[in-house]
């Protein structure tokens, strides 16, 4: 018997309940997410609990039979009949539901939605990972009925449920909201506590990991796991590793503090517009990594203005970030498990807190922004994300420590003072506001 899975609380519960209720099977919902992010642990966990009976087929593994019974679906009546005798299971009118995982690997699958939704009988979930894959969906009709849903890796407030800790977030949420202080002692606790976060990260089975057996190298071993697979994935879209190497050296990119993700130093200017543009699609819906763009005019339509050659790239997840920046190392030499444990990450290791910010920011719904501009001197003021707030923006700067200086938002707002709502900066030290400027301990980034 195999080994149980621990299921977490998560966020899109709440959403499945909502779409259930709201569209009562005028629709199917896909639910996409990078590989590992714990998308079929969530369906089959809401099919348990909302619905008298569930099948669910796994793709990944389901028998040719299965897969043939969607060549020919102009009798319902024989499909169901068929899923019931072979997964034994009773399926009630209105009161169960048919889950595809892994929908990507059997398009005909996906196509048939159409078809079932309007039958109406039963409810559907997909889930899918790499849904882009072309090969997989250019020959077939994508259904109109289908309703997405995004699922990312454990976000902050789902990790301190998943320890245990249902009252931090509350503290917090009044916290920002009041911008009182916390006062060192405690900041350095939710400091301390993040910085775990960092470490282990949100993929399900790291977390898990770490509950168990409390090691970090334990966590850590299972997390280069999960960023090979990755990179094998990536072998099925492109064999010739481009997409590998794009993806193992955003660590190395932030790093090196440029402006802009520079693809030609990692696999050369030999490519055409149209390949790396592909390059970068199919890194995008994998949703193993978050991109910020270059935003040529900040205002609150930034995304007309947006630069689609002009990005940065953050893996989607902090603690395989942090895996992959010293991957080449083994554990027990791997210095920045022990600079973060023990709060000692220098400026050179900043961008650890950048690649956070940006996960958090895009967890709570933000799409991720930047803007450069001459400084006269030859060189660029750096805002490192803009994130709009009704009409207006809202400019951010990321510090790994408790270094307060501003010039490049200072420069910006002087530059666009009409646009500016709040000026956010985060740094590890406790919540305070000084003239227009708001500190925020890291971990106030989910309420922005």
């Amino acid at each position: 018997m195999g080994k149980e899975i621990r299921v977490f609380k998560r966020k899109l519960y709440d959403k499945l309940v909502n779409w259930k209720i709201t569209d009562n099977g005028r629709t199917a919902v896909l639910i996409e997410g990078a590989r590992r992010v714990g998308k079929s642990t969530l369906v089959e966990k809401f099919a348990k609990n909302e619905y008298e009976s569930y099948i669910l087929i796994d793709f990944s593994k389901a028998s040719k039979e299965v897969f043939s019974l969607f060549e020919d679906i102009s009798d319902l009546n024989y499909l169901f009949l068929r899923l019931k005798l072979i997964y034994n299971v009773q399926l009630f009118d209105r009161k169960s539901v048919i889950i595809f995982d892994e929908v990507q690997m059997n398009p005909l699958a996906r196509q048939a939605i159409k078809h079932l939704v309007a039958d109406g009988r039963y409810d559907y979930i997909e889930t899918g990972s790499l849904i882009s894959i072309k090969k997989n969906i250019k020959n077939i009709l994508l259904p109109s009925e289908e309703k997405k849903l995004h699922l990312y890796p454990l976000d902050y407030e789902e990790f301190r449920w998943a320890l245990g800790d249902n009252t931090t977030f509350p503290l917090l949420r009044e916290v920002f909201k009041n911008k009182t202080s916390l006062g060192q002692a405690v900041n350095r606790k939710m400091m301390r506590d993040l910085r775990l976060y960092m470490l282990v990260g949100g993929m399900p089975q790291a977390v898990s990991a770490y509950i168990e057996s409390n090691d970090l190298a334990i966590v850590d071993n299972i997390k280069r796991t999960i960023i090979q697979l990755y990179s094998d994935d990536f072998l099925k879209v492109d064999p010739t590793g481009q997409i590998s190497a794009l993806f193992n050296a955003i660590p190395a990119q932030l790093n090196s503090n440029s402006s802009r993700y520079q693809i030609g130093s990692i696999i050369g200017n030999n490519f055409s517009d149209n390949t790396i543009s592909g390059y970068i699609s199919e890194m995008q819906q994998s949703m193993t990594v978050n991109l910020a763009y270059h935003v040529d005019d900040p205002s609150s339509g930034m995304s007309l203005t947006k630069n689609l050659r002009k990005y940065k790239m953050f893996i989607g997840d902090t603690g395989l970030f942090v895996t992959l920046a010293f991957k080449d190392k083994e554990f027990t030499e791997n210095i920045i498990y022990q600079k973060l444990l023990t709060d000692k990450l220098g400026a050179n290791l900043g961008y650890c807190y950048e690649n956070l910010i940006a996960q958090m920011l895009k967890a709570a719904g933000n799409d991720l922004y930047y803007h450069t501009f001459p400084d006269g001197n030859g060189h660029n003021y750096e805002v490192d994300f803009l994130i709009t707030r009704k009409d207006k923006v809202c400019p951010i700067e990321v510090k790994s420590s408790g270094y307060k200086r501003h010039t490049s938002m200072d420069e910006f707002c002087r530059k666009y003072p009409e646009r500016i709502d709040e000026r956010y900066l985060f740094y590890t030290k406790d919540l305070k506001k000084e003239k227009q400027i708001t500190y925020l301990p890291v971990f106030l980034a989910p309420f922005v």
